[in-house]
């Protein structure tokens, strides 16, 4: 639209104004939030207008970055948290297509910590007669700046300023101005004395059990968080319960995670390096520290792992492959399948041997299911049916062929057991062994291993002459602490684990030659309190593979250990990763649904992902097995039994704890393979007390095997 001001008396243009227009209906029924008579599910993030480079100062690049990657990766809504943003971005989500929660300038966290009676004095802006025209004059900057986008469905009376009759007379004044949006405010979850302020039931951080029990109470408002899934570190874990809220209650309309992109800055160190710096590295006191280091984007704007989740989260097309064909569910309001290509694909091992494409109706808000013209395979391979909707055409914000949603299917195979690989006797095979004072020597055609009567673990593995062991195998139960293992204590909670794995102690090994080979057998008593133990078992095969089982019997009386692993150091030569398994991105027990079963590719230093402060990083679950190899693709092979996770990092656990940056590991001496039967899961409903979901745990009392072998790669 073309608007034009003229002269009353001359009738000459004084101004013309282009204003893109928008036409929609938002409203409240029946208790639930309707756009253009559809229910609406938010399925959002908060947004800070920040750069690394210039602070808060962003560049229109820097903001079509923003709302290309939103796009991308499935977020529908987004909320100026906590003021309102420049214009150029309202008219960028008019024009991409994102709903708008438009949020006034108004907070005062730091004034209502303090609830006792004689703190409520010093809350702002309370019922203070002085506060209300500030509050009103930022209420209507605002809505007569912002009023003709349609992006914008809600307008927000600000953030964490507790309750009171200002913010009620600022709701009002909204609502009289523009009856066609609805009015948000979380702080009536604190104070009930103005219920009306908000039209919505808005909370923060909310418990699943929180919210159903809300939800299950004859609820009168609909629920919205508009901030969830606090996105510190390494974290997002069990996002996956609060989007699964969205099919169980009507009345539960999505929420917002905290947050966007770290709000970090960029500074070159005196190597040259740019390094991102947070609160205390401008010697600033007091300080959050990396408390801003919240986000799904760092703070250069790239992409972190957790966005993986969150993409496969918040897609709109579910997608329920099986042995036939598929089953797709349109969650989308108002796009049919139609826009979309449907690829199908037959992995076989992780290898695509076949592939097609489908054309397919399936209307908004319904469901579909097509059959596939599936061969059936009956070898002993691995084979997986997958499902994608990529983009038809070319968009504003991604390019024909993008993935907006997948799904996968694995079919059961035959397990064929490993024990009796080699029938004959161990007299008829190339493979000896020598008992010395101090150790035990393996050798056959190809390999030579040394054994440490005093440690009870491999010291020396060679393939071909190579040495492949910079520092023996031992049991490992400990992680990195991650942001949110800090806020919730995790380190103190758990940390006589962190000591079983820095001292375990050898009190016994045995040594058997059976049918296969040989077997070693090592028992280590580990310093928890009560003492627990553990066995590694290690079987030599005559082609020197390797086959190791790590036990624990199960104790009571003790708490849940971080994993339940191995670790040992390879030479840093061997730097590239292919593993069959989750990816593309690092995935954990409770961060995978976003994650899908196949080959990948990585180099080690890759895999310690970017985050403000060093933490656990780089895992990888589901894994079927994995090599490790040089540029020569020389290596070894680690297979599983059955799926087990692991990383592959240039640093052990113990080195990325004691780093403040990424800057501060040391240089690069060796590569830390940490395979493991189970670690537990991220967590992420919030990171000053949160833990990680019980189910996500690993139980001390319980007993745990796991079992692998490693060879070697020579090709």
């Amino acid at each position: 639209m073309i608007i034009y001001l003229k002269d009353e008396e001359t009738n000459n243009i004084i101004e013309v104004i282009p204003q893109q227009v928008g036409i929609r209906k938002f409203e409240l029924k029946n208790k639930i939030m309707y756009i253009n008579n559809k229910r609406i599910v938010f399925k959002g993030v908060n947004r800070h207008e920040f750069s690394c480079y210039t602070g808060r100062a962003i560049t229109d690049e820097e903001m079509l970055w923003d709302i290309k990657a939103m796009k991308q990766n499935n977020i529908n809504a987004v909320r100026t948290s906590h003021y309102p943003n420049t214009s150029r971005w309202y008219k960028l989500c008019d024009e991409y297509g994102l709903y708008v929660i438009d949020e006034a300038n108004v907070e005062t966290h730091g004034t209502w910590q303090d609830l006792t009676e004689e703190g409520k004095r010093e809350i702002i802006p309370d019922n203070k007669g002085e506060w209300l025209g500030s509050l009103l004059d930022r209420a209507k900057s605002m809505v007569e700046r912002d009023k003709n986008h349609p992006s914008i469905l809600l307008w927000s009376c600000g953030n964490e300023s507790y309750g009171g009759e200002n913010l009620f007379k600022m709701s009002q004044w909204i609502r009289q101005r523009d009856n066609t949006r609805l009015v948000h405010y979380e702080g009536v979850f604190w104070d009930r004395r103005f219920n009306e302020t908000s039209d919505i039931e808005s909370r923060m951080y909310s418990k699943i059990e929180e919210i159903e029990l809300y939800l299950e109470n004859n609820p009168q408002k609909p629920f919205i968080l508009c901030e969830y899934a606090h996105a510190m570190g390494n974290s997002c874990g069990g996002v996956f319960k609060y989007t699964n809220l969205e099919d169980k209650y009507a009345m539960y309309q999505g929420g917002f995670i905290w947050d966007y992109i770290d709000q970090s800055l960029m500074k070159g160190n005196e190597n040259g390096d740019n390094i991102l710096l947070y609160g205390g590295d401008y010697l600033d006191r007091p300080n959050d520290y990396n408390f801003c280091g919240n986000g799904l984007v760092y703070g250069d704007r790239t992409l972190t792992p957790k966005i993986q989740e969150i993409k496969g989260l918040y897609s709109d097309f579910k997608i329920f492959p099986d042995e036939n064909g598929v089953l797709i569910k349109n969650k989308s309001l108002f796009k049919n399948i139609n826009e979309y290509d449907l690829i199908w694909k037959i992995l076989k091992n992780g290898e695509v041997i076949k592939c097609e494409k489908e054309n397919l109706e399936v209307e908004p808000l319904s469901e579909k299911y097509l059959n596939l013209n599936i061969l059936k395979y009956h070898d002993y391979s691995e084979y997986i049916l997958e499902v994608s909707l990529v983009l038809k055409n070319d968009t504003l914000w991604a390019k024909a062929g993008h993935e907006i949603s997948f799904g996968q299917f694995i079919y059961p195979i035959n397990v064929i057991k490993e024990e009796n690989n080699n029938k004959e006797k161990n007299k008829e095979k190339n493979i000896k062994i020598e008992k010395c004072t101090f150790n035990i020597g393996v050798i056959g055609d190809g390999f030579h291993f040394i054994f440490s009567k005093l440690t009870g673990t491999i010291v020396s593995m060679k393939f071909g002459g190579k040495e492949f062991i910079e520092k023996s195998i031992m049991p490992n139960f400990w992680r990195a602490l991650t942001d949110n293992d800090i806020g919730s204590s995790m380190g103190q909670r758990y940390a006589q684990w962190k000591i079983a794995s820095l001292y375990p102690k050898n009190i016994s090994t045995e040594v058997k030659e059976n049918d296969f080979g040989i077997e070693i057998k090592s028992n280590y008593l580990l310093a928890t309190f009560p003492k627990t133990e553990c066995t590694i078992i290690y079987k030599i095969y005559e082609l020197g593979e390797i086959n190791i089982e790590l036990k624990y019997l199960g104790f009571k009386d003790i708490s849940e250990m971080p994993c339940f692993g191995i670790n040992l150091k390879i030479p840093k030569e061997y730097n590239n990763i292919i593993w069959y398994g989750n990816g593309p991105g690092e995935t954990y027990l409770d961060r995978k649904t976003g994650a899908r079963i196949g080959l990948f590719r990585e180099n080690v230093k890759n895999s310690l992902s970017q985050y403000l402060i060093p933490q656990e990083s780089g895992n990888k679950t589901d894994v079927r097995w994995f090599k490790i190899l040089n540029n020569k693709n020389i290596g070894i092979e680690v297979r599983g039994v059955e799926p087990f996770e692991f990383s592959a990092l240039p640093y052990t656990c113990h080195e990325i704890e004691n780093a403040s940056h990424i800057k501060e590991l040391p240089p690069i001496n060796y590569t830390v393979l940490n395979v493991n039967k189970i670690q537990m899961g991220v967590g992420g409903d919030d990171s000053w007390g949160a833990k990680t979901h019980d189910e996500f745990l690993i139980k001390s009392e319980k007993p745990l095997s796991l079992k692998f072998k490693i060879k070697p790669v020579f090709r």
